[in-house]
């Protein structure tokens, strides 16, 4: 099956969009919004009611940018440019941060929400009862290191009718371990049939779906061993998944809707049913539609849309807005004040959770075969106990005194040759040298010879460093994180924002909502202008683009202009270009980890770089995305998350 390129741009994403506690956010710019909604059609009760979110996955779909203003480019007697105008960044702040299980946002979530909507597909088919048996493949990416990843297990979950917002963790590995017991699944939590894990499920290892590297196809048969429908689903990162329409025997197809399969929008059944309608009379008259209905969707879901991070820059100044305000005036297209609100408590909160259940972990290791040691939980209690950088109850200033004293005497620390020849002469004799005695009384007159070594003073980074650690920790252990905007890369945000909200914040409900809101516009520039997947872009498109992300909107919190904040997310990026993914034996755990609380070391020091500026600078975000999209496409595919090369063929798995 190939898959077109209107239904590759059609993506479908679940997120959780549950209140949690109700605050407010001070945003006064009620005529710019009625402005924005007039200029660009009032928007559908059936899309207000969905909830739509829209994006375009394909590079072919990309439009050619120009100049103009979106306002010059809705130009009402021109198809093709009205066409263009509708394909923006805006996606959703709750698509683009949605809560899932680890450890892969693209390996894990993704499968598991493709499950989840072909085995709905299957009960608005009234096929389900049907179904005796189902193959399931997985190709390129997926098959490579999926086993690291949980992809076999999430895609059994989905299966099931399982949400990552919404799946017992806890209980997945028992009930997978079920399956191959009784050599049978329950589809969509209804109705059981016959399934081998071992034969039903193929990985094609070698083998990859032109459409995306993150390829699968669904097939489920009746009991005379007839197809009775097949589908495949691609899943381009962050949890994003895209899908040809259903291919049901005898040429009944539907069209998938955003919102069919999201269990927090069951309440348009009413626009289902329409849908349903206009499929009865063939697919000939279902598409154009459908398609009709999308391009209105895009036009009126973004109240003030944008492309480029240029345009961006230019909304905000014009109007007179912050990043973060532009972002929160979309949100309120399609959802409430108070809904908007209280979901972006609600990702905060689970990422929150995250740092906690990482850092009092009492595990000692990771699962998998590298056996890799959590270390959140006593980097932790180190900070806590505050023994960085002190020394027998001593201050950093007295500390930092005597050290100084001891480097001015030139007889201070100098050490007996005993002490001296354990270290110095068996370096020396690697190579083929000996030092002489003076040599030896030189360093030690100059270097002090300590019993352990010295415990660093730099606590932003210890407490930037074992909150990412601790996050991604969680995520290796299949715990439950935020896509941030990928699993891989959950680590980066939380620990930049925790660490604001800690120690710099002095309004902390304000700047969780700007905090978000700022680096979900700069996702959605990455993921229009690029990809946010490792599969297609290697690291850069996860722990880089989290910690442009990251940067920008440390910027913002910090004060920033929308200059200066793109300046920030330009340099976090920029420093990113050409990082891979080569994740070893398959787990997201090394380089994995520690790469992300070096993302939000480096994010903090981008925005403080940026903050020292006027915003001005030659290399534009835009220009750096696009960058990183040629970088991605020209890098090898075994750095690009198939553990065929870099640190994946160097480091021994035991």
């Amino acid at each position: 099956m190939s898959l077109s390129a209107r239904a590759f741009a059609r993506g479908i994403s679940v997120a959780s969009r549950l209140p949690t506690t109700r605050r407010t956010f001070g945003v006064s710019a009620t005529h710019i919004l009625q402005r924005w909604a007039l200029s660009h059609g009032q928007l559908s009760g059936s899309a207000a009611r969905r909830g739509l979110s829209t994006t375009s996955a394909a590079p072919q779909a990309e439009p050619q940018q120009s100049g103009r203003s979106s306002r010059d480019e809705a130009a009402p007697d021109s198809k093709a440019t009205e066409r263009d105008s509708t394909h923006h960044a805006v996606v959703s702040t709750f698509d683009l941060f949605s809560i899932g299980v680890g450890p892969s946002s693209s390996h894990t979530v993704g499968p598991m929400r493709a499950g989840k909507i072909f085995v709905q597909d299957l009960v608005e088919h009234k096929i389900l009862e049907r179904v005796a048996s189902i193959k399931v493949d997985l190709y390129g990416s997926l098959a490579l290191t999926g086993i690291g990843h949980g992809t076999p297990n999430a895609t059994l979950m989905g299966l099931e009718g399982e949400l990552p917002e919404t799946v017992p963790t806890e209980t997945i590995i028992s009930r997978v371990q079920d399956m191959h017991d009784t050599a049978t699944i329950t589809l969509n939590g209804a109705h059981r049939i016959r399934f081998n894990p071992d034969k039903d499920m193929t990985l094609h290892c070698y083998e990859s779906l032109p459409q995306h590297p993150n390829g699968m196809r669904f097939t489920v048969f009746d009991v005379n061993g007839d197809m009775l429908a097949t589908n495949e689903y691609f899943s381009i990162g962050g949890g994003f998944v895209v899908n040809e329409k259903t291919q049901v025997a005898h040429g009944e197809n539907v069209f998938y809707r955003d919102s069919k399969h999201d269990p927090m929008h069951t309440s348009s059944s009413s626009a289902v049913g329409e849908s349903a309608d206009k499929s009865s009379a063939g697919p000939a008259a279902a598409e154009p539609a459908q398609m009709d209905e999308r391009t209105q969707q895009d036009l009126v879901t973004a109240a003030l849309p944008f492309r480029t991070g240029k345009d961006l820059i230019e909304l905000c100044e014009r109007e007179g807005l912050s990043i973060a305000e532009v972002v929160y005036l979309n949100e309120l297209q399609w959802r409430s004040r108070e809904d908007v609100i209280d979901s972006a408590y609600r990702i905060w909160n689970v990422m929150d959770d995250s740092i906690r259940r990482g850092c009092l972990s009492t595990e000692r290791k990771l699962p998998g075969r590298l056996n890799v040691h959590r270390r959140a939980p006593h980097l932790y209690q180190n900070l806590m106990r505050g023994i960085y950088g002190t020394v027998a109850g001593q201050g950093l200033l007295s500390s930092a005194s005597n050290a100084q004293g001891a480097l001015s005497d030139g007889q201070t620390g100098v050490l007996d040759d005993g002490a001296m020849s354990g270290s110095a002469y068996s370096a020396s004799s690697l190579l083929g040298t000996a030092l002489t005695s003076t040599q030896r009384n030189e360093l030690s007159g100059v270097f002090k010879r300590r019993q352990r070594a010295r415990r660093p003073v730099l606590p932003q980074l210890d407490y930037l460093s074992v909150y990412a650690i601790a996050v991604n920790e969680e995520n290796a252990a299949g715990g439950r994180v935020v896509t941030a905007p990928t699993n891989g890369a959950a680590g980066v945000i939380p620990s930049v924002l925790k660490y604001h909200l800690e120690f710099l914040s002095e309004d902390p409900s304000r700047d969780i909502l700007e905090f978000l809101f700022t680096s979900a516009a700069i996702g959605m520039l990455y993921k229009r202008g690029a990809s946010i997947s490792a599969a297609e872009m290697g690291c850069q498109g996860e722990v880089g683009v989290a910690c442009s992300m990251s940067a920008a909107a440390f910027a913002a919190v910090m004060g920033g202009t929308p200059a200066q904040v793109e300046n920030a997310a330009e340099i976090g990026m920029e420093h990113n270009l050409g990082l891979t993914c080569d994740p070893v034996d398959g787990l997201v755990q090394i380089p994995c980890i520690e790469r992300n609380a070096l993302g939000a070391v480096k994010a903090v020091t981008a925005a403080q770089l940026a903050l020292q500026g006027d915003g001005s600078h030659r290399v534009s975000l835009d220009q750096v995305i696009e960058t990183m999209r040629q970088t991605g496409h020209d890098m090898m595919s075994k750095y690009k998350e198939t553990s065929q090369g870099g640190l994946a063929v160097n480091v021994p798995i035991c």
